[in-house]
């Protein structure tokens, strides 16, 4: 996998602006933040989050895949300024289940999620190499 970086520009922080992979394509469905057996346990936002990368997480691993194998993250969130008055504990979050793995991301807001009580939902695509 290789992290693309167009000449002269900022370094993102938190993400890559591409990633260029070769192998075995694994895409997640749209995870939210209950457990296996679809129960939430929290309706606080980080704790989702939290319970959704796990989830993305256990899915990947299923697939044979890891953090280290993601080349895509979609957010789709209901409150982009509870998201941003967050970051700090998001990111304590992101890479306690995750690590130091920054995919291509795109963090949107949205109206609703499919689920009343989900406050974000997570599609990812991972690449495990040949």
């Amino acid at each position: 996998m290789n992290i693309l970086q167009p000449p002269g520009w900022v370094s993102p922080k938190g993400y890559a602006n591409g990633v260029a992979a070769r192998g075995t394509m694994i895409f997640t469905g749209g995870q939210i933040g209950w457990n296996a057996q679809q129960q939430f346990e929290s309706d606080d936002f980080i704790a989702q989050t939290r319970q959704t990368l796990l989830n993305v997480r256990a899915v990947l691993a299923a697939g044979g895949a890891g953090p280290e194998h993601l080349v895509r993250l979609t957010w789709y969130v209901l409150d982009r300024r509870e998201y941003n008055a967050r970051l700090t504990e998001l990111g304590l979050a992101y890479r306690e289940v995750l690590g130091r793995n920054f995919p291509a991301m795109a963090c949107v807001q949205v109206v609703a999620l499919m689920h009343e009580r989900a406050k974000v939902e997570i599609e990812a695509t991972a690449v495990v190499p040949d």
